[in-house]
């Protein structure tokens, strides 16, 4: 049902490269000019087949690349059907991962995908299907619970896998997690609002795992850099009542009535000065000060765009209080918002995600979802790995070399946790698009100085 392709075998620095702590990193060059043009479409279907890299969905009892002549197999999870797959994200996953393989694949590389449904029990009976087929490493699956439930069976197996999930909970003993993790571009926003001379910080984040990932980030993340977490607040995920935690957030009712109360003594008092001052008074609704310098706002989307505004709505004023964000914010959309404007975010490298974005589109016809380049990324490893002198490695020991790898968001390499380390750049928000603040960095030596 599914097609691949054939390019010639590349050196490991030519495709996703080992940093090397003495020397800059050279990008990955994808190999486009013997890699035939497939339409496009979105639709992995219709890609041409040449022969070599196999990619294949029905199940097989082949045996794996052990024996003389079998190819390298490659398990692949994604929610192909349900919630995700109507959306199609998962579908431009395995369209990303179809593209690392275009690019790099091996001369005997064996894609399996398999759906997931976007459900842990179809997690885990994908998961039992391609340990019988002979998989030899797992990509995926995307959501934490189906991690869990897939993980059950590579553990007992000893099989790694390379999953999409951003829940650091469900990482290790052969698990390792490629995303973007709040810890990471929380610490990194932080930090460089810090060395910006930010010290006061208050988090305004939803009232789910992910708002609490977000607060832990930022709690550790200014004891790190010498700063203060002053204020915190929660709102729903569904977008209900959003105005009380932000009118919370600016002590909105404390400061509406010290307003109130400094025109009443104010129109007491009568004289010349104090009729200036009241009419000074005039356009505010509020009167003192914030104790906080940045707002961090993990939110994205809708969501992002009917929360902002309530800031300055009520009294925070974001040309002084800087707005801060994560990932979610990397959507062309938020300049559209004017109280983002302004405000920091962390991200992947530009150059990078911009070379990938584009490949993407001139491959498939559309610009690929945020979260596409993981599975790019995490394919573009597996067929590394794959093509090591002494055969395939898929150890421990390979898959956290410290020196890392370059992926289409940038440099990353995994910790003892099994959690992706990334070095991430700062935007910030301008009308015209996101200016580069801060770029990341190409080495992780470079990181750590």
């Amino acid at each position: 049902m599914l097609v691949g392709c054939a390019p010639s075998p590349l050196p490991r620095s030519a495709s996703v490269p080992v940093v090397t702590p003495k020397a800059e990193v050279k990008k990955a060059q994808p190999v486009q000019q013997s890699r035939p043009k497939p339409p496009p479409a979105p639709v992995v279907r219709a890609v041409p087949a040449p022969q070599g890299v196999i990619v294949e969905s029905a199940p097989t009892l082949r045996p794996p690349s052990g024996i003389e002549g079998q190819p390298t197999r490659v398990g692949l999870l994604l929610p192909l059907t349900g919630a995700h797959g109507a959306n199609q994200l998962g579908r431009a996953m395995l369209n990303a991962a179809m593209l690392a393989l275009f690019d790099i694949g091996g001369k005997r590389l064996l894609l399996m995908p398999r759906d997931t449904g976007g459900t842990p029990e179809g997690a885990k009976a994908a998961a039992v299907q391609l340990v019988g087929e002979g998989a030899e490493i797992i990509l995926g699956p995307l959501f934490n619970t189906s991690v869990q439930a897939a993980s059950v069976i590579t553990r007992a197996r000893g099989l790694p896998v390379i999953a999409f999930s951003s829940d650091r909970r469900v990482a290790g003993n052969g698990v390792y997690l490629l995303s973007f993790t709040p810890s990471q571009e929380v610490d990194a926003v932080i930090g460089f609002a810090v060395a910006r001379g930010l010290r006061r910080f208050a988090v305004l984040a939803p009232d789910d795992l992910y708002g609490m990932a977000v607060l832990t980030a930022a709690r550790e993340a200014v004891l790190r850099h010498g700063a203060e977490l002053v204020r915190s607040e929660f709102y729903s995920p569904t977008g209900e009542g959003l105005d009380k935690p932000v009118k919370r957030l600016a002590n909105y009712h404390a400061r509406r009535q010290a307003l109130l109360s400094r025109r009443r003594n104010l129109r007491k008092d009568g004289d010349e000065t104090s009729n200036r001052m009241l009419n000074a008074l005039q356009n505010h609704d509020t009167l003192g000060q914030l104790d906080y310098d940045a707002v961090l706002l993990p939110e994205g989307g809708e969501l992002l765009k009917s929360l902002a505004p309530l800031l300055p709505y009520y009294d925070i004023d974001t040309a002084e209080i800087r707005l801060l964000g994560t990932g979610r914010w990397d959507d062309a959309k938020v300049r559209l918002e004017p109280a983002l404007l302004g405000g920091w975010f962390a991200g992947a490298d530009r150059t990078a995600a911009a070379d990938f974005r584009d490949r993407y589109k001139a491959t498939f016809g559309q610009v690929p979802p945020r979260l596409a380049s993981l599975a790019h990324d995490a394919m573009a490893l597996a067929a590394v790995l794959a093509q090591e002198p002494g055969g395939p490695d898929f150890s421990a020991r390979a898959i956290t070399d410290p020196d890392g790898f370059v992926g289409s968001d940038g440099i990353f390499r995994f910790g003892p946790d099994g959690v992706a380390e990334r070095g991430m750049a700062i935007l910030e928000v301008e009308r015209s698009g996101f200016r580069v603040r801060r770029r990341a960095p190409t080495t992780f030596e470079a990181l750590t100085n």
